[in-house]
């Protein structure tokens, strides 16, 4: 094979064949004209890297490509065509988990290229018949001398998955550093290049921008809108679900907030964790609400499966449980980075259970494409981990396939799911006299400091008093959609309901049609009378008529874009009254009336 600076396409593709010189480097099992790679097709992206990749053949390469969008055929692809040039002679692959190793090996021998996922650093070195071991970072970690010894001792392509890890712990990166150093070549791969610290990553290249940030640089790149266009990556809606909580502080004090209002870190927390406890009943509605949408889901996806993402094994278990009363049917429970937990998984991508319980590690790389329905139940809140949850859901493996993700209207998260398609470079640097280097961004920014949303509480004493669930809104497509409801409620069902074969511009289609429905319904019904203010609190009444206006301007700004502050000045002008905080239940209750004529076409 010659060395073409543009040899492969995205129609056809024929597999590189060793050829017979340098024959005493192949491993004994494989014969000198051993075929290597597959005949078939790599997407158009892969072939596009690739000749990128052959144009300069550089000793580092770091390829950026969404999750779900094929990273591990690229690498595969390439250590065959470097084998089968005699470039390299061995591969060691690094990979997060002890699951991804064995996926790692499982994918590199269906083109004919061997390695041991059970190496282990006592073992010194790898069989004869093996090109190359998968390892994890934490083993390379605690032997780097190890590691370095064996690159050094043949013509070595590394390839380092979700390279970001690199930059998880200083031993880590030094270990890397150490261990590859020497190699031949290092293919650095990652779907989700940002990190929120500044610990650099190991073979990664910081350009300084021009603020004099230095800022990782991708030799290839292959986000989620250039995936979501090509058929390569499902969209995804994304359900947020609110409602009243009830907690009781190490203190003893009794603290009352509607998830996802604006207001303190601390009463967000504390509100974020009242809904995860699996005691109070957001969580169980929000499952039973993920299930329906499964099950409608399944009408055209007939395998399709549901993940739960936990913040630890406790609260995992108790999901478990509750997801069998609910479905009759025991969930696949993953809660350790193990063998047994890594059979589990694989049990149940081949199988058509309908639902797994993870804590973390089923958050990244790994592979179940059946996933379409998801329940972020986490507290942590980086766009790093979020980013790499969804990416669970993402891998398309037919057109029309979406998936569905829900999660709490927690303002952090809400933020990041309607930017999902926005791409980030990992900054090395922070001003030094502004630490929200993301000033675009204040959510990101927030984000970007990895506070977790039980970091002020989880280690003190708490109590969970009352957790409900409401139907808040779906976000797609950087949209938001609906206007509320009660779980159970038809307004609720409209968007559980929706097909789970859609082309993305027909889930657009779908959701403001819904929508206009929705606001349609509302609007010839009478308004509720005034609560007697001795039977319930005008506080308390107040509370929901302003919540009510507030979903409804933020649908109208999204039909006439205009800002918010525009639409509540017109409506303050047209209706009288004094700003929002200070008016009275009428005075909302005139202004929510006057909005949904808007919706009807009335002014």
């Amino acid at each position: 094979m010659s060395n073409s600076t543009a040899p492969f396409s995205a129609e056809t593709e024929s597999a590189p064949v060793v050829g017979t010189s340098a024959a005493e480097n192949l491993p004994p099992a494989f014969p000198e004209r051993a075929a290597w790679g597959t005949a078939s097709k790599l997407r158009a992206w892969q072939a596009e890297a690739l000749t990128r990749y052959f144009a300069d053949e550089p000793r580092d390469f770091l390829a950026v490509a969404t999750p779900g969008a094929g990273k591990t055929t690229f690498a595969l692809r390439l250590a065959s065509e470097l084998l089968a040039r005699h470039t390299v002679e061995r591969v060691t692959v690094v990979a997060p988990t002890e699951h991804l190793k064995r996926q790692w090996a499982d994918a590199a021998a269906r083109v004919n290229i061997r390695l041991d996922p059970n190496f282990k650093n006592s073992d010194g070195r790898h069989g004869k018949h093996f090109h190359g071991v998968a390892v994890t970072y934490a083993q390379v970690a605690s032997k780097p001398a190890l590691h370095r010894a064996r690159t050094e001792a043949g013509r070595t392509l590394v390839i380092l998955d979700e390279v970001h890890h690199g930059g998880d712990a200083l031993s880590w990166g030094d270990g890397i550093r150490e261990a590859f150093e020497p190699a031949t070549r290092r293919l650095s791969l990652t779907g989700t290049p940002f990190r929120s610290d500044t610990a650099a990553i190991p073979f990664v290249e910081y350009v300084p921008d021009d603020e004099g940030i230095r800022t990782s640089t991708a030799d290839y790149n292959y986000g989620y809108g250039r995936a979501l266009e090509d058929g390569v990556v499902r969209p995804v809606i994304f359900m947020a679900y609110s409602g009243e909580m009830r907690w009781r502080t190490k203190v003893g004090d009794e603290m009352t907030a509607r998830l996802g209002e604006a207001t303190t870190k601390d009463i967000t927390a504390g509100a974020w964790r009242t809904a995860l406890d699996p005691k109070g009943e957001w969580i169980p509605s929000v499952l039973a609400a993920a299930d329906r949408r499964l099950t409608e889901v399944r009408r055209g996806v007939p395998d399709a499966g549901g993940l739960v993402i936990a913040t630890d094994q406790e609260t995992a278990r108790a999901y478990a449980k509750i997801l069998r009363e609910i479905t009759g049917e025991a969930a696949t429970l993953v809660l350790s980075d193990e063998k047994a937990a890594s059979d589990r998984i694989e049990k149940f991508t081949e199988s058509d259970r309908r639902w797994m319980v993870a804590v973390r590690m089923v958050s990244e790389g790994v592979d179940v494409p059946r996933l379409s329905v998801g329940v972020y139940a986490t507290s942590t809140s980086t766009p790093l981990f979020f980013a790499q949850a969804v990416g669970r859901f993402v891998r398309a493996r037919k057109r029309g396939e979406n998936a569905s993700i829900f999660l709490p209207s927690v303002p952090l998260l809400l933020a990041m799911a309607g930017q999902l398609e926005l791409e980030r470079d990992h900054a090395l640097d922070k001003p030094a006299a502004d630490e929200d280097f993301f000033e675009e961004d204040a959510a990101l920014a927030e984000a970007n400091r990895e506070e977790r949303a039980s970091a002020t509480q989880e280690a003190l004493p708490f109590e969970t008093l009352d957790a409900q669930a409401s139907f808040d809104k779906v976000l797609f497509d950087g949209g938001e959609f609906g206007a509320g409801g009660a779980v159970g409620s038809d307004d609720e069902q409209d968007y559980l309901g929706i097909p789970g074969l859609l082309e993305p511009e027909q889930v657009t289609e779908l959701l403001r049609a819904r929508q206009a429905e929705q606001v349609s319904k509302r609007a010839k019904k009478k308004p509720a009378p005034e609560p007697e203010e001795d039977t319930v609190a005008i506080h308390r009444a107040l509370k929901e008529q302003r919540s009510q206006l507030q979903s409804l301007v933020s649908a109208w700004a999204r039909r006439s874009g205009q800002p918010h502050g525009v639409i509540h000045s017109d409506l303050r002008r047209l209706c009288g009254g004094p700003a929002v905080a200070q008016a009275s239940v009428d005075e909302v209750q005139r202004r929510i009336d006057r909005l949904r004529g808007w919706f009807v076409g009335k002014k």
